[in-house]
C-alpha cells in the first residue's frame, strides 16, 4: 500500500462509534431546540395568543409605526455609509501598502471589542449638553444626542466592520493582478473598479451587507444610550419592545419582536443562499 493511502484500520480509528455520534448529533440538536428554536417559537405563539385582529393592531399605533419608520430609517442611513467606508478601506487594505496599515485593521474590529453601551456613553460624551462639544452644538442649534443624528453614529460605529471585514481577506486573497492588467491596457481608475474590482467582490459586498443590515435594525444597547427612548420620537423597535414589556402589554411587545424576528430570518435566508450559491466568491476564489 502506498504511503501516501491511508489503511482502513487508520481511518476507522479517526471515525467515532456510532453511539458518540448519534449523542453528540442529539445533543446538538436539543442545544439548537432549546436556545434557538423555542425562543423564536414563544415569540410567535405570544404575539399571537389574543388573536391575529390583536396582532395586526399592534402595528396601527402610532408610536409602533414611529418605531418601525425610525428603524429602517437609521439602516436606509448607516449601511450605505458603511458600504463606502467598507469599500474603501477594504481597497486600501489589501491593494497598498502604507504607513498605519495595521493600526487601521485595529480600529475596523474595534465595534468588536468594545460594548455597545459604552460606544454610545462616549457619544453623549462628546455631543451631550455636558459634553466636549455640547454648548457648541446648543449655541448653534444643532441636536447629535437625544435626536436621530445621535442613533445614526451609534449605529454606524456598531456596525462599520462588518462590510470591510467580509472584503479585507477575499480582496487580499485576489490580489491586484486583474487590476493591474487593466491599467496596462489603458482603463482609468474609476473604470478599473467598477468593472473589475467590484464585480469580483459583488457577492462578498451582499454578504457583509445583509448582516450590516440586520445589525443595524436589531441594536440595542448604543441606541439606548443615545436616543433617550422618547416615544413616537426617538424609539427604534428594539426600545419599543422593552417598553411595551416594561408595560405589561406582552402582545404588542412581541408583535413587534415577531417582526424583528421575521427580519432576523429574512437575512438568514438570504446568508444561507449566498454561502451555499456563491461559495467559492465568498471563499476567495471567485476571481481566479
Amino acid at each position: 500500500m502506498s504511503e501516501g493511502l491511508a489503511s482502513p484500520r487508520s481511518i476507522a480509528a479517526l471515525t467515532e462509534p456510532r453511539p458518540v455520534r448519534i449523542a453528540l448529533t442529539v445533543a446538538a440538536v436539543a442545544f439548537l431546540a432549546l436556545f434557538l428554536l423555542l425562543p423564536l417559537a414563544v415569540v410567535f405563539t405570544e404575539a399571537l395568543s389574543k388573536g391575529l385582529g390583536s396582532f395586526l393592531d399592534t402595528f396601527a399605533e402610532p408610536d409602533a409605526q414611529a418605531a418601525i419608520r425610525l428603524t429602517l430609517l437609521v439602516a436606509v442611513i448607516a449601511v450605505p455609509l458603511n458600504v463606502a467606508f467598507g469599500l474603501a478601506a477594504s481597497w486600501a487594505i489589501a491593494k497598498f501598502d502604507f504607513r498605519g496599515r495595521n493600526l487601521l485593521i485595529t480600529l475596523i474590529d474595534l465595534p468588536f471589542s468594545v460594548s455597545p453601551v459604552v460606544a454610545g456613553l462616549i457619544y453623549v460624551l462628546i455631543f451631550g449638553a455636558q459634553g466636549l462639544l455640547g454648548p457648541f452644538l446648543q449655541r448653534h442649534g444643532i441636536e447629535i444626542i437625544f435626536a436621530v443624528p445621535g442613533i445614526v453614529l451609534a449605529t454606524v460605529f456598531v456596525t462599520f466592520p462588518f462590510v470591510a471585514r467580509e472584503l479585507i481577506p477575499l480582496m487580499q486573497d485576489q490580489g491586484t493582478t486583474d487590476e493591474e492588467a487593466a491599467l496596462t491596457l489603458g482603463a482609468s481608475p474609476w473604470r478599473v473598479f467598477r468593472t473589475v474590482t467590484l464585480p469580483n467582490i459583488r457577492w462578498a459586498l451582499l454578504y457583509g451587507v445583509l448582516l450590516c443590515n440586520a445589525r443595524a435594525m436589531g441594536e440595542f444597547g448604543a441606541v439606548s444610550v443615545v436616543s433617550g427612548r422618547i416615544r413616537g420620537l426617538t424609539n427604534t423597535m428594539p426600545l419599543h419592545v422593552e417598553i411595551l414589556y416594561n408595560e405589561y402589554n406582552y402582545v404588542a411587545a412581541f408583535g413587534i419582536a415577531s417582526l424583528l424576528a421575521l427580519l432576523a430570518l429574512v437575512t438568514l435566508a438570504g446568508k444561507t443562499f449566498l454561502e451555499w450559491r456563491h461559495a467559492d466568491s465568498l471563499a476567495g476564489r471567485g476571481g481566479h
